[in-house]
């Protein structure tokens, strides 16, 4: 053994030595391992939807040509490529991968096209990779379109010696059309899976509206679809989720009730929520059953075949169904869905909304689009400079023939048609390859030909890239094309929750007094509020007008009703009166936009419960009567689906308001009350059903400066009366006997004396002995008084006093209804 001492590191050695904290080293080697799995393996990435692993198996197998056209390949030899070339992480991850991809009730798109043994819904595990073979399925092949056409990022391979994308092209939105699960350091993903045609709707969509609301967006993707359909319980929790990125959805399975051949009842289950085991549920069933806690069953069979699942549970001939039902769903038919769309964006986690998630895709395919076009532009223009000089040279050609002859190699040829002809060295380069055959007649055509059609597509692909809406609309075509090829219908349903607690049911049901002023102030008052006082009474202050505003509308409804407000510029919204907030008497209101989306300077004029109707009816309509005296009939089933933003009701001319709103059922007759005191009465069926953008029939000729007050509905041997009500608060009620039935368009009866005393007709209604009234001012006083104080008086006379205004004030709206005796 040597007796010298061991060499004492030098001065450079040592001053490389740091002294560094246990903690604060396993902290940032912690971060960093955190990093590595958040970003490399555990989360997809926003543009693309996929995790690494995927986006490799994809790319190694069309490295492979293993495309959707070529014969499917031993998953082993696919699975070994990846490992060695791309994802050096074991075989089995990688295998795990590939099968999921090719299980229909796995992926809403299959991405692989897998022959063999994939494994099964019963939790079956798939054969080995020896034994299986997959190909991509046609859709995968449009995730990688273009890749070869520098249309995305290339980085080095684990060790350095292949390339590899850093994200594919991605022709359609994959992240939300697969969806995404996968656990990370700290976090979790899991995106549902979607309709690709209700995707690509909504991308097309934000293309052409790029200020839309996430609401707006749900018009076209409504809610997940699952490859395995079933249905989501309940819509708050989907836009919960859209709105915020997390949210958590209720699943139940697809059944039905039926009769089997013993005479008993069997409950059929033939769709499962997405990613329930089929086994294991039968199972699960099968233990309540022979523990007792499942009584009523008399048999338990999965008769599931290549067609479809098929899972009966046979009842006994005494069992409750709806017992046993329930308990199915309480226990076994329902599952949560976490939703939790967190994505890799620039490389960064983040949750993301339904609108964030297709804008960060259409900022993908922007670049994609943009650098493709660019790669083109640049290869056409190469090709038309190579075609400029054949077509140069073919002008030339015996001298360029000359030329090349009398070179003594290529290099001087190409040398002496640079010098001479002015051509580039690539120019020459080809030149100098020409066969003689390219110096016919036919074929100078074919490069003139070829010529004009790549100088057209220039000017395309400069088009392209100039302008950026020109870029939106090639991806908005190439986003059509992909859904008219590869769309298909949605699987899982909507179902609404029996179970949830809702606003509504928070709140009381009540009959309430809706005020609106011009001002654009609402509110809601329970109509217990207001004392029922005698007719001809001042009555109270019903509202806290600004100055210089008025009362514009006001009616009556129940809390719980679900109202169609028309316009009078012919639009219809839905409300829900609890919507509106409920204030004291005296109380001004809130801005109506905060309820109702009505434009600048428009008015409800009308107001119909949306409760009573059948919107599937076509023999139910809303009879609508314009100021001018048009009349139009149109099915309740038109206004089964009202936006938030309203719908046209009616065709307006310039000038022509929307009065009134009856619903009738087409065996009635329609009354119209003119200002100037004029009633007619006609067989509603005079005026023919029509479409909402339609105008409508003339129903009453009007002498000048005469306009439209109101519509009421009668019948035959109706026994009740019509309530006329004048703007200085005037009116009576007269039998709709005294009104016979005319001829639509003409001028009618006299119903009221308008004048200086009585002014114009403010509204009519037909009314029963037992109605009550709610009679406004523009100046906000408000009375309430039964029907029956209206005395009763013929045709043509002047009435008596409804409501004592003010000499300044008028009589701005009237509503009737039959009270309850709660409202007492």
């Amino acid at each position: 053994m040597s007796s010298e001492s061991p060499d004492v590191p030098d001065d450079d050695v040592a001053q490389r030595v740091k002294n560094v904290r246990v903690e604060e080293e396993m902290e940032q080697s912690y971060i960093d391992y955190a990093m590595s799995v958040i970003a490399g393996r555990a989360l997809p990435d926003v543009r693309d939807g996929l995790k690494p692993v995927h986006r490799r198996i994809l790319y190694a197998m069309h490295e492979a040509g293993v495309s959707s056209g070529s014969a499917h390949r031993k998953s082993s030899s696919i699975v070994g490529e990846t490992m060695g070339d791309y994802h050096p992480h074991g075989d089995s991850a990688i295998y795990d991968t590939l099968v999921r991809m090719a299980q229909p009730f796995s992926m809403r798109e299959p991405l692989v096209d897998g022959q063999g043994n994939f494994g099964s819904i019963d939790g079956d595990p798939p054969a080995a990779m020896r034994y299986t073979e997959a190909r991509m399925a046609p859709i995968a092949e449009e995730l990688l379109a273009d890749i070869d056409m520098d249309t995305v990022d290339f980085e080095a391979n684990y060790d350095g010696r292949l390339e590899e994308p850093s994200v594919l092209p991605a022709s359609f939105p994959n992240l939300l059309v697969n969806g995404s699960s996968g656990i990370a350091v700290g976090m979790s993903t899991n995106v549902p899976p979607h309709n690709l045609g209700e995707v690509i709707d909504a991308t097309v969509h934000l293309i052409e509206n790029p200020d839309c609301s996430i609401p707006d967006l749900m018009e076209h993707v409504p809610a997940p679809d699952f490859p395995t359909g079933a249905n989501i319980v309940g819509r708050n929790a989907i836009r919960k989720a859209y709105q915020t990125g997390r949210g958590r959805l209720r699943v139940r399975a697809e059944y039905h009730v039926e009769e089997n051949d013993r005479g008993s009842d069997s409950i059929v289950i033939t769709e499962l929520p997405y990613q329930q085991n089929k086994s294991r549920l039968v199972e699960r069933i099968a233990e309540d059953v022979n523990d007792g806690s499942l009584e009523g069953v008399r048999d338990l069979r999965d008769e599931s075949d290549r067609d479809g699942i098929r899972v009966v549970v046979e009842l006994k001939s005494n069992a409750n169904t709806d017992i046993v039902e329930n308990h199915l769903l309480e226990s076994h038919l329902e599952r949560t869905f976490g939703v939790i769309n967190l994505a890799l964006v620039d490389g960064q986690p983040e949750v993301l909304t339904l609108k964030e998630m297709l804008e960060h895709y259409l900022e993908h395919r922007k670049t994609v689009v943009r650098r493709r076009s660019e790669h083109e532009l640049a290869e056409k223009e190469e090709r038309a400079h190579i075609l400029e000089g054949r077509l140069r040279a073919l002008e030339n050609a015996e001298d360029v023939v000359e030329t090349i002859r009398d070179a003594a190699d290529r290099d001087a040829a190409r040398a002496a048609l640079s010098e001479t002809f002015d051509f580039s060295e690539s120019q020459a380069a080809h030149i100098v390859r020409m066969q003689l055959g390219s110096l016919t007649s036919m074929e100078a055509a074919e490069i003139e030909d070829e010529y004009e059609e790549v100088t057209a597509r220039i000017e395309r692909l400069e088009e392209i890239l100039g302008d950026e809406s020109e870029l939106l609309g090639v991806i908005e075509d190439e986003l059509r094309e992909l859904k008219a090829e590869y769309a298909n219908e949605r699987r899982t349903r909507v179902i609404e929750s029996t179970g949830e607690v809702t606003d509504e049911d928070l709140i009381p049901e009540e009959r309430v007094v809706v005020t609106l002023s011009e001002g654009d102030y609402i509110k809601r008052t329970p109509v217990e509020t207001f004392t029922r006082q005698h007719r001809a009474g001042k009555g109270v202050i019903g509202t806290d007008l600004k100055e210089g505003d008025r009362v514009s509308t006001v009616f009556t409804a129940s809390t719980h009703d679900y109202l169609l407000c028309f316009t009078d510029q012919g639009q219809v919204y839905r409300l829900k009166v609890y919507q509106v907030p409920e204030m004291s008497r005296t109380a001004r209101g809130t801005s109506a936009v905060n309820v109702i989306d009505l434009d600048d300077d428009e008015e409800i004029s009308a107001v119909v419960t949306a409760d009573d109707l059948d919107f599937d009816s076509d023999e139910e309509y809303l009879t609508m009567a314009t100021r001018d005296g048009y009349v139009k009939r149109t099915a309740v089933s038109e206004f089964a689906n009202i936006r938030s933003s309203g719908i046209r009701a009616v065709k307006l001319e310039h000038g022509d308001a929307l009065v009134d709103v009856e619903v009738t059922d087409g065996d009635g007759d329609v009354i119209l009350g003119t200002e100037d005191g004029m009633a007619i009465r006609f067989d509603e069926s005079e005026a023919r059903p029509m479409g909402r953008s339609a105008r409508g029939v003339r129903g009453v000729k009007l002498e000048d400066g005469d306009r439209i007050a109101g519509v009421a509905a009668a019948y035959d041997g109706d026994e009740r009366d019509l309530l006329t009500v004048t703007e200085y608060g005037y009116g009576k009620r007269t039998a709709l006997t005294e009104y016979r039935r005319q001829s639509r368009n003409g001028k009618g009866l006299v119903d009221i004396k308008t004048g200086q005393r009585n002014g114009r007709v403010a509204s009519v209604h037909v009314v029963d002995d037992d109605d009550e009234f709610v009679a406004m001012s523009e100046d906000g006083q408000i009375m309430r008084a039964p029907v029956s104080e209206v005395s009763e008086y013929g045709r043509n006379t002047q009435g008596v006093t409804v409501m004592d205004l003010e000499s300044h004030d008028r009589l701005a709206a009237v509503d009737v209804f039959t009270p309850d005796p709660a409202d007492d």
